[in-house]
């Protein structure tokens, strides 16, 4: 059968780190194979990621953690301090990236002058170290700025090269695409575990846009179903659990063994998605507050 990982983001708020937590105690019924934390530069971000960690890791201690890592604008001693304080924070996992420019995804991409000069040269660093699992990113649609597939391959085989041990890709909506991308990587020889991630559409235009960011499509038969949803409250949550499961399902039937679920820092979606892959038989209980009635 397959298991579940969960993506989560720093909320800015004490309010935002409380729901976080409230989330991750109730995915944690679903004993995922870790949660990740995604990473913001910066200050004032930095320390929201650190404090998201800290959240994560309270709420559900048996999970562990794998914390998102850029080198975009920052020093490599600035990136190490940060490797360090995963450390304290009982943080095994990196997800290593080299993260978006100032000026978006569409941006030049420029390394700092005193920082790691790519994503494998950061994996090269953590592994060193020696006490960190790490993964990295792939894409089964290339990358935004990848000139090729066979490019993005080049990429990928470096970071493997360096260290990285597992890869989580860009989010898709068409299998199809994930398992050309699972051939071609398998055809390169490079040994990697891909972790397909699915992104469940709580908004179809919402999503639409990010996917647009990251270059990814939607296919125009899947935007239809949306489009076609008479009813644009409960039966979306519904469609979109279908639809994700039944995508985990079909992704399960051919040797997948572990999803990627984003949760937008909600429980209520990725549960109803797991219930209905009947990963936990008491998943459902999750759905409810302490009083019984309907989150």
């Amino acid at each position: 059968m397959i298991r579940v990982s969960f993506e989560v983001f720093p909320p800015k708020t004490e309010a935002g780190l409380t729901g976080l937590g409230t989330a991750i105690e109730r995915l944690a019924v679903l004993d995922p194979v870790y949660t990740s934390v995604t990473y913001g530069a910066g200050g004032g971000l930095r320390d929201n990621s650190f404090a998201a960690i800290d959240v994560v890791r309270s709420a559900a201690p048996e999970v562990p953690v794998a914390a998102h890592l850029t080198c975009v604008g920052q020093t490599r001693a600035e990136v190490e301090a940060t490797i360090a304080r995963y450390a304290e924070l009982g943080v095994h996992h990196i997800v290593a990236l080299r993260g978006d420019p100032p000026g978006g995804p569409d941006a030049p991409y420029v390394a700092h002058p005193e920082g790691f000069q790519s994503t494998a040269e950061l994996v090269a660093a953590i592994h060193a170290r020696g006490d960190f699992e790490i993964a990295v990113s792939a894409y089964p649609e290339t990358h935004p700025q990848s000139p090729s597939f066979e490019h993005d391959l080049d990429v990928l085989a470096a970071k493997v090269d360096a260290g990285a041990t597992r890869a989580m890709t860009q989010m898709f909506f068409d299998n199809a695409l994930f398992l050309r991308y699972r051939d071609r990587v398998a055809a390169r020889g490079i040994a990697v575990e891909l972790i397909p991630g699915v992104f469940p559409i709580h908004s179809i235009e919402a999503v639409a846009r990010f996917a647009a960011r990251c270059g990814a499509s939607i296919p125009d038969q899947l935007a239809a179903v949306f489009d076609a949803s008479a009813d644009a409250s409960a039966s979306d949550l519904d469609l979109a659990a279908d639809l994700a499961a039944l995508q985990i399902a079909e992704l399960a039937a051919e040797g997948v063994g572990q999803a990627h679920v984003y949760t937008l820092n909600k429980a209520d979606l990725a549960l109803a998605v797991c219930a209905r892959l009947g990963l936990v038989t008491h998943a459902t209980t999750a759905l409810t507050d302490s009083t019984g009635a309907p989150r």
